[in-house]
């Protein structure tokens, strides 16, 4: 079966966005749309998994990271006030400032962060850029493992050796590796297999031993503090507050979720809009989640306005999801 989101214009359709998903269980690939098999680049999706490192490596402990840390760690930020003082207290912790960050610099993705740089006179730094948390938790994992933090953006660099193989046990596949947005490595895997990952975040039990902890661990701080993994108005923050999910965007129309609870049981998602837009995303997440049995409330994404420059409404956005059950 196919999926889209489609884009009205009054009443005809301007724009089509075709989306691949996987939904996988405790019996394995359960349902799917467009290709399940579909190689796509996690992109920010994958830092769950990536801050697994930080209980692999021991480094919670030997910083005495919180909840609130470990969470950033997984983050796609909004740049608020909140979210860099956080990051700046991680970093701090272990011995280091903004400047070892190598995920570089952009404004806040919060419009109100942002006017407040601005009207402060004040330039964004690296504890702004979205990545900042997961980087700083790179840093650490890196440190705790003794090696240097210098240079932890390569591929060979320990860390990143360790969060490819954590990619490639839980998803049961070989990630394929490119260069992401805030320069360390991105993982591509089938999307059946991200889906099975995400599975393993929502039931951890169930994976082996060595991941069972780390996975409980970071799960459980995402959801007590969703606002930081995103922030307010993010649909990640939202789906997290409303319901027993895991809820993780990442670049160019990625999507994964852990469902802690379903109809069906505990289930993990891998989404990818394959034109990578950002906007047909959040409406695919929010019907595919009603469409496995979970009602999150009204949202900004259900059948949400276009408008033009002048604020007139000239059309909308409305998802079709036609899942196949195996």
């Amino acid at each position: 079966m196919n999926a889209w989101v489609y884009v009205y214009r009054g009443q005809e359709v301007e724009n089509r966005h075709r989306i691949s998903l996987a939904v996988y269980g405790q019996e394995g690939l359960l349902a799917y749309a467009g290709n399940p098999g579909l190689w796509s680049y996690m992109r920010s999706s994958a830092k769950p998994f990536q801050a697994l490192a930080l209980y692999l490596t021991g480094a919670v402990e030997r910083f005495r990271l919180t909840e609130e840390e470990v969470a950033l760690a997984t983050a796609s930020h909004d740049g608020t006030p909140r979210h860099v003082e956080v990051a700046s207290r991680f970093l701090a912790k272990l011995g280091l400032g903004p400047e070892a960050l190598v995920c570089g610099v952009h404004p806040p993705f919060s419009k109100e962060a942002r006017k407040a740089l601005e009207v402060a006179g004040q330039r964004p730094t690296p504890l702004h850029h979205n990545c900042s948390g997961k980087h700083a938790g790179m840093l650490a994992a890196s440190l705790a493992l003794g090696a240097s933090p210098v240079g932890y953006e390569n591929p060979a660099h320990p860390v990143q050796v360790l969060n490819q193989r954590t990619l490639r046990e839980l998803s049961g596949a070989e990630p394929r590796l490119a260069t992401d947005g805030c320069s360390v490595p991105t993982f591509a895997l089938p999307l059946s297999r991200a889906a099975r990952a995400f599975f393993l975040l929502a039931q951890p039990e169930v994976a082996t031993e060595t991941y069972r902890e780390p996975l409980r661990q970071v799960r459980a701080a995402m959801r007590r503090y969703p606002e930081l993994v995103a922030g307010p108005g993010s649909v990640d923050t939202l789906l997290m507050e409303r319901l027993p999910v895991v809820a993780k965007r990442g670049a160019d129309g990625y999507y994964g979720l852990a469902l802690l609870q379903s109809p069906r049981g505990p289930l993990g998602v891998a989404l990818k809009v394959e034109d990578g837009s950002a906007q047909a995303r959040e409406v695919a997440v929010v019907a595919l989640v009603r469409l496995l049995g979970l009602d999150p409330g009204p949202t900004p994404w259900d059948q949400p306005e276009l408008r033009n420059y002048r604020g007139l409404q000239v059309g909308h956005l409305q998802a079709q999801l036609d899942l196949t059950w195996l």
